[in-house]
């Protein structure tokens, strides 16, 4: 009997452990493991920062690497902050910044992802229209180095204009580059000054150019639903996009452990995956 495909496949974000990492609970280097026997999921995403460091250490990505393929488990993408505006106000600044992201994209290459995930920051100067083309400019320059690669280069929603569906799409119009993409994020849509945009209108708007999706998670009723997002209403929207690949959790909340988290939305997931492939 061949085996049922499923709607989408489960990943693991490593930002669902990040108070344990920030407190040193918890290392990098455990991820691999962490994911696969505390968690049951063979797939990952990374976050640079645990690993700030180690982008050009070779030896520790191929210890890191090894970790994994003994655990069985794939490393999807490296997800980086923190390495300057790709949308600057000054063409110097964003060639600087995609020089930064370059050596995140060779290890990514090295460690067998298919994407690295970035920030269209723009620094909030100038216009709507302004804003993209800078964005945009950045995220060519970088998605070509990438393309050399065979990788994507993937933009989150996460925080401001990027959290703005319909401005991210148009950006991703302006690079107009299959392997630039974006990673729908389910909960980031703060837009600042106390605004935030519709999150299942900014996830419908980046679900025709996403390559990845997170599945944020903060806290959940009794009958284990998350309460801030509507999982099965933003999944349909997913799956009508034709989407069928990762969907990665991302659990934030506080009010259960981290390892809690992580169960909790990966039954909600699993549960409402099981009721659409019925």
């Amino acid at each position: 009997m061949a085996q049922r495909q499923e709607p989408f496949q489960i990943s693991l974000a490593e930002w669902s452990f990040h108070r344990s990492l920030l407190a040193n609970r918890t290392t990098h280097m455990q991820f691999p493991q962490t994911a696969k026997l505390m968690c049951g999921v063979d797939a990952i995403e990374l976050v640079n920062q645990f690993f700030k460091n180690r982008a050009r250490d070779r030896r520790y990505l191929a210890e890191f690497k090894s970790r994994a393929d003994g655990e069985g488990v794939r490393i999807l993408l490296i997800m980086c902050d923190d390495e300057g505006y790709l949308g600057d106000t000054d063409a110097k600044r964003i060639a600087r910044a995609v020089e930064n992201h370059r050596k995140w994209a060779d290890a990514a290459k090295f460690l067998g992802c298919h994407s690295i995930r970035v920030n269209a920051e723009t620094r909030g100067v100038g216009s709507f229209e302004d804003q993209q083309k800078r964005a945009a400019d950045g995220l060519t320059q970088l998605s070509q180095y990438c393309s050399t690669l065979g990788l994507n280069c993937l933009v989150e929603n996460h925080g401001r204009l990027s959290s703005n569906g319909s401005w991210l799409a148009g950006v991703m119009k302006l690079v107009n580059l299959p392997n630039c993409g974006t990673l729908p994020d389910f909960g980031n849509f703060d837009l600042g000054n106390g605004k935030v945009y519709d999150r299942y209108k900014g996830v419908e708007e980046m679900m025709p150019f996403a390559k990845a999706v997170s599945a944020k998670s903060h806290d959940f009723d009794f009958n284990g639903n998350e309460i801030h997002t509507d999982y099965r209403r933003m999944l349909k929207i997913v799956l009508k996009a034709g989407y069928h690949g990762y969907v990665g959790i991302e659990y934030e909340g506080r009010n259960l452990s981290e390892l809690e988290g992580v169960w909790a939305t990966r039954r909600l997931l699993e549960r409402i995956r099981g009721e659409i492939a019925r």
